[in-house]
């Protein structure tokens, strides 16, 4: 780690003994330490790019460019580029079997379900959910003019889909139907809490 790995070690010491499925808190610091990096690398180009720029956004309408900016990072960074910190370091696989893809709806889930675990079950379904209502929420604020229910919708959908796709070649996940499935209930939710907010607002 580049920036947090202080901190991590620290309480990798206190409590990696003590907390079950410290391997994901683990995780969570490396996906946070990642965006930390190539989001330094956005803001220069961002910079650089508004520098030249005549018409600019205003600065709410600025800032939600870069919250979205430092969240798909952090987002790619959880899930998919899991073992590598630069591009060149990505190790692909493109003899993997496509039976290593589950496209059963809810077969996985419905497993964990009755697992000695709960927190696989937890984590699969209320934590896709969870990831992708940020965006939901960002995405319409960000492209105002051109972002409709149907478009966020398929907007979470390419991107899900994108996401299971890089996970299965760089084997960094299990490529799972029902994750596109709730990521995509995430960015409904998102958008729906949007159109809430903006009425109360006017």
């Amino acid at each position: 780690m580049l920036f947090l790995g202080p901190l991590y070690n620290l309480l990798s010491g206190l409590y990696a003994t003590r907390i079950n499925h410290f391997a994901l808190i683990k995780l969570t610091f490396l996906a946070l330490d990642k965006t930390i990096f190539y989001f330094l690398l956005f803001a220069v180009i961002r910079l650089i790019w508004l520098l030249f720029v005549r018409k600019r956004r205003s600065i709410p309408s600025e800032a939600s460019v870069w919250l979205l900016a430092f969240y798909v990072i952090f987002i790619l960074a959880f899930t998919t580029f899991r073992d590598s910190y630069f591009p060149w370091q990505l190790n692909l696989h493109f003899g993997r079997p496509k039976s290593e893809v589950n496209f059963i709806f809810l077969k996985e889930t419905w497993k964990m379900l009755y697992a000695q675990s709960e927190v696989d079950f937890i984590y699969n379904c209320f934590g896709n959910v969870l990831c992708f209502i940020p965006l939901g929420i960002l995405m319409p604020i960000v492209f105002s003019k051109k972002q409709t229910f149907l478009r966020v919708i398929l907007a979470g959908l390419i991107f899900s889909v994108l996401i299971e796709t890089l996970q299965f070649f760089l084997e960094t996940g299990v490529s799972d139907v029902d994750d596109v499935f709730f990521n995509t209930c995430g960015m409904v939710i998102g958008y729906f809490l949007y159109l809430i907010v903006v009425k109360l607002v006017k």
